[in-house]
């Protein structure tokens, strides 16, 4: 045996990649979306979008296994709301706070989405085979005046080739995945809400009555579908064969 020759695998090699990565001050990502051209049929509305300042410095810290890892989404946030709304609808005008927008003139609706929970799986914890991000988003409507009309969840889901490595690049793949996923979600299952339709005939919106000022209902009348984009792979059975 070639004792310089050692083969690491497995947990072995995972195990390395992980006190390399925490050796290095761990892993920092600034994920920004790349959606491709959306063929779906504007709107016809002007609408306004708000991106609140605790979102546009949105970021996800935690430890894991002693390595940091630390996911800034605010400035990928503000670039992925403006591109899906711009494909969405026929004007878009973005605010900064709610304030802002019910004083525009002229607006259908507002949009505020907001990001709820982000959560990922490691390459360590899948087995080494990929990692998976997992983006759950609440979009707040509002009628022109300010007042909510109504309140969607919707969850995006990605996954990356982990290709052995616990490092940034994968998490950033399967990021980028989970905002795709979302926003086809929601340029396709948008219009078939009934907001969208009373948008479409030119209605004007009016608000809905909240149990207490602020709080925004617990999942909206017509709940966009999340539906996972990848389930995690299912390992062949092993066949053995008996010899005589």
């Amino acid at each position: 045996m070639n004792l310089n020759r050692l083969s690491l695998r497995g947990p072995a090699v995972m195990l390395c990649s992980a006190l390399l990565l925490a050796g290095c001050g761990g892993v920092t990502i600034a994920p920004k979306p790349t959606l491709p051209k959306a063929l779906v049929t504007k709107l016809e509305a002007k609408v306004g979008v708000v991106i609140p300042g605790d979102q546009r410095s949105f970021e996800h810290s935690e430890t894991r296994g002693g390595v940091p890892w630390k996911i800034t989404l605010g400035p990928g946030h503000q670039q992925y709301a403006r591109s899906i709304y711009a494909a969405g609808f026929r004007e878009v005008i973005e605010f900064p706070d709610l304030d802002a927008a019910r004083a525009a003139p002229g607006l259908a609706a507002i949009f505020e989405p907001r990001i709820e929970q982000y959560s990922f799986a490691t390459a360590r914890e899948t087995g080494g085979e990929y990692v998976a991000v997992t983006i759950r988003y609440r979009i707040n409507l509002y009628a022109p005046d300010g007042g909510l009309v109504d309140s969607f969840t919707l969850t995006g889901y990605g996954s990356a080739e982990a290709k052995g490595m616990d490092g940034g690049a994968p998490l950033t793949g399967a990021t980028q995945s989970a905002m795709r996923d979302a926003a086809a979600k929601f340029l396709t299952q948008f219009p078939a809400q009934a907001v969208a339709k009373q948008m479409a005939r030119g209605e004007t919106l009016v608000a809905v009555a909240v149990p207490a000022a602020g709080v925004a209902l617990a999942g909206g009348a017509d709940p966009i579908e999340a539906v996972p984009v990848r389930a995690p792979r299912r390992r062949a059975p092993t066949t053995t064969t008996a010899s005589r």
